[in-house]
Formats: C-alpha cells, sequence, structure tokens
C-alpha cells in the first residue's frame, strides 16, 4: 500500500504523452546514431536501422498492452514483478536505470558540444553539468508543468527538424550517399545496431508516467502509436538527407552531424547556420528533460517496492513529484559524463535497452499463460507473431553487441550481479518474495 507522500498526481492526455514519447527519442535524431556510419557505412547502418525500426514497430505494439493492463511508474520492472517475480523485477528494473541514467548524460554531452559550437568559448562539460542543474529543477516544478515543457519544446523539436530536411535534401546526392556504403561488409551491420537503437531508445519510458495518466489506458495506446510512427518517419528522412551531403567520414565522429551539415551546404558563417544549431538545441533538451522523467519514475518505483533505498521514494507533498529521486538521478548523471565518452554511454545505454525488451516481451508471453484473465484494454495484435519477431530480434542484437562491445557488455553485466548479490545479502530479496508470493495468492483468489 502507499501512502499519500507516495502518491503521482494524474494530469496527462494524450497529447502530453506524445509529446513526451516523442520527445524522450527526439534527439536521437540529432546525433548518436551518426556514429554508425563509423562501424558501418551509410547503407550498413540504414540496413540495420530498417531492422531495428520493425523491431521497434512490433515492441511498442506488444508492449502497449502491458502498459496498459498494468499502469505503474516502474514500467517493465512492474511487468517483471507480475510475470517472473522479484528476481525478474530486479533485472527489468536495472536494465531499465542503466538504458535511462547513461542516455541522460550522453545528450548532455551533446547539449555541450551544440553550444560550444555556437559559442566555442564555453567549455563542453561545463556546459553539460549545468544542464543537469537547470532541468532537474524544472522536473521538480511538478509533473504537469515538466509535460507542458515537453510538449513545447517537441513541437519545436520536430518543426527544425521538418525545415533541416527542407533545407538540405536539394543538396543532398545519391551518389554521396552511396560513397564507401558497407566498408565493414554485413558485420559492420550488427555492430551499427546499437547505435540505430539510439534512434528510438528510451521510448517505452512513456510506461514510466502511466501512473499520471487522465483516462489512462485509451490515452496510453494512442500516445505509443502515435510516437513510433513519428520517430520512424523522422528517424530514416534525417539519416538519408544528412548522408546525401558529404561523405560519412566528414560526420562519424562528431556530437553535432546536423549543425556541421548545414555548414557544409550553407557555409558556416551563414545566419542560417547559427539559427538551425539554435533551434537544434531544442531537440536534445527535448529529450533531456523527457528522460529525466522517466528515469525519476523508475528509482521512485523501485525505492517504493524495497529495491532502493526507501527514501527515493518520497514526494514533494505539494508539487507531487519525487524530490530525492531527482536529485540522485542528476547527481549519476554528471559522474558518468565525466567517466565515459559519447559513444560508450550510447552502447551501455543500448544493451540496457535490449535487456528491457527481451524482458517485456518474455513477460508478455508469461501473463498470457498464467493471467489470462487481466484486464487488457488494448492486446497486441498479431499475437503472437509481434512480439515474437520483437524478442528475436532484441536477442539477436544482444548478441551482436556483447560480441562487438565485449567488455562495455562486460561491465553491464558484472553491475548486474553485484546488484544481485547485495539484493540477497541485504535480506531484501526473502521480503520482497515473501509480499509477492502474498500478493499473488491474493490475486489467485480473486481470480477463483
Amino acid at each position: 500500500m502507499t501512502d499519500e507522500s507516495q502518491a503521482l498526481k494524474k494530469a496527462l492526455s494524450p497529447i502530453h504523452l506524445w509529446a513526451i514519447g516523442v520527445g524522450l527519442v527526439i534527439s536521437g535524431e540529432y546525433f548518436g546514431w551518426n556514429y554508425g556510419w563509423g562501424v558501418a557505412g551509410t547503407v550498413g547502418l540504414l540496413i540495420a536501422t530498417l531492422a531495428i525500426t520493425l523491431l521497434y514497430f512490433t515492441f511498442i505494439f506488444s508492449f502497449t498492452e502491458l502498459t496498459t493492463a498494468i499502469p505503474n511508474a516502474g514500467g517493465p520492472f512492474a511487468y517483471a514483478l507480475k510475470a517472473f517475480g522479484p528476481i525478474g523485477a530486479l533485472v527489468a528494473g536495472y536494465a531499465t536505470l542503466i538504458e535511462f541514467l547513461f542516455a541522460t548524460p550522453a545528450i548532455a554531452l551533446a547539449l555541450g558540444s551544440y553550444v560550444h559550437f555556437l559559442y566555442p568559448a564555453v567549455p563542453v562539460v561545463w556546459c553539460s553539468v549545468a544542464s543537469f542543474v537547470v532541468f532537474t529543477f524544472i522536473n521538480l516544478l511538478g509533473i504537469k508543468e515538466a509535460a507542458w515543457f515537453s510538449l513545447i519544446m517537441t513541437i519545436i523539436a520536430i518543426g527544425e527538424l521538418l525545415l533541416f530536411i527542407g533545407v538540405v535534401y536539394p543538396y543532398s546526392s545519391l551518389d554521396t550517399f552511396l560513397h564507401n556504403p558497407m566498408p565493414f561488409g554485413w558485420p559492420g551491420v550488427f555492430a551499427a545496431l546499437p547505435f540505430a537503437i539510439w534512434l528510438f531508445v528510451c521510448l517505452e519510458g512513456m510506461a514510466m508516467v502511466a501512473e499520471e495518466v487522465k483516462d489512462g489506458k485509451n490515452a496510453i495506446a494512442k500516445g505509443y502509436i502515435s510516437a513510433v510512427l513519428t520517430l520512424a518517419f523522422l528517424a530514416l528522412t534525417v539519416m538519408i538527407s544528412v548522408g546525401g551531403i558529404t561523405h560519412w567520414e566528414n560526420l562519424d565522429h562528431l556530437d553535432y552531424p546536423m549543425p556541421e551539415a548545414i555548414a557544409i551546404v550553407l557555409g558556416r558563417q551563414n545566419p542560417l547556420t547559427k539559427f538551425f544549431a539554435s533551434v537544434g538545441l531544442f531537440g536534445l533538451i527535448a529529450s533531456f528533460h523527457g528522460i529525466i522523467i522517466s528515469y525519476s519514475r523508475q528509482i521512485f518505483a523501485l525505492a517504493r517496492s524495497g529495491y532502493l533505498p526507501h527514501g527515493l521514494a518520497r514526494v514533494s507533498r505539494t508539487r507531487k513529484v519525487p524530490v530525492w529521486a531527482l536529485v540522485v538521478g542528476a547527481i549519476f548523471g554528471i559522474i558518468a559524463l565525466i567517466s565515459l565518452d559519447t559513444s560508450k554511454l550510447v552502447v551501455l545505454s543500448t544493451i540496457g535497452a535490449v535487456i528491457v525488451y527481451i524482458v517485456s516481451m518474455l513477460s508478455l508471453f508469461r501473463l498470457r499463460q498464467t493471467q489470462p484473465a487481466m484486464p487488457r484494454s488494448f492486446k497486441a495484435p498479431f499475437y503472437p507473431i509481434f512480439p515474437a519477431i520483437a524478442l528475436l530480434l532484441a536477442v539477436v542484437t544482444l548478441g551482436a553487441m556483447i560480441y562487438f562491445y565485449s567488455w562495455l557488455s562486460l561491465l553491464f553485466f558484472g553491475g548486474l550481479v553485484l546488484i544481485m548479490a547485495i539484493f540477497y545479502m541485504s535480506g531484501r530479496y526473502q521480503k520482497i518474495k515473501q509480499e509477492w508470493e502474498g500478493e499473488m495468492i491474493v490475486s489467485q483468489s480473486h481470480v477463483e
């Protein structure tokens, strides 16, 4: 049971959810994906992106069933708990935290790089740290205020992307895009999968605000589906447009590929180049702000359920936001951006994401078997084909990432083993297991 100090405010509508969903991801169109050119070339990354687009279409249509049936701030953590118990929940919760907590500093570094592009005297790292401070404060104002901020930032970011495409597309050349298209062959396609995922990563973060949605179940389905359609269109058009401007070797190592592409087309000193770089900040801000919302709710949910220190589940009396979850998440993000570069943060985040997708699809299959009578206002279409495709593609992607990024994978799984050991030794496993078994008995008796 949760008391008033652990209750979140219901204030979100479908348009807010669409804005949060697109906003969570839209920075992926501005940077990060271009690192995939360095391991796969333009066509290699495009093939990887088409495969990942299929993964997300099938995953989101399946994941929505879980989100609407179990609207909980824990998202995948809550679904795994219901399906597999405390250990499954721990794996899902850890993977979700890694996904979101490492995505945020990657975006913060890109924010710093964009500002540095505009004002070379501004240090990248200090600007990145300042971003954490400012947007954590905005989130402390309340979920409705934060959601409206996301909506405004997302609309501006989408408008800027469409304008960007309109400006650069006439200068794009198919011959340029096909220059050295797959320098590393098919292995490069698999190596590029994390950077293709970056175009969509964190979209499932909408699940973390499920408890704060008015008319929740229908609104969640509308928000998810409209968001994934928007993002798929933007991802493919931006990638093809930028790849046709200049040889990919000129852009595959930058945190600001779009301002650089505009500079190539219009000239670095052209006022429009500075304008596009300035407006481009809104896309990064939209994602940065949205992911802060999501990771704070995940920390809140894990603490409320006993997986993290209980104090992290406290919410403010007036604003009803998880204060300490926001603050601790920001501190972790600042440490991460100082310790790792952008490409490593992207890979770690996407490893966490793929584990989340695998556990979520397994939870969907499990709950269909063990709790067929559970109310489901939205059911995965073409079941079991859609979730099976999503699960298969996620497993293949995880295998590729373990092979190509072995030491980062070791870091991820080493952290998971350490967290599990602490979970057992602290006695929390036995306590949560007893509570979970009691809830399952009650739930089963209601069904009967």
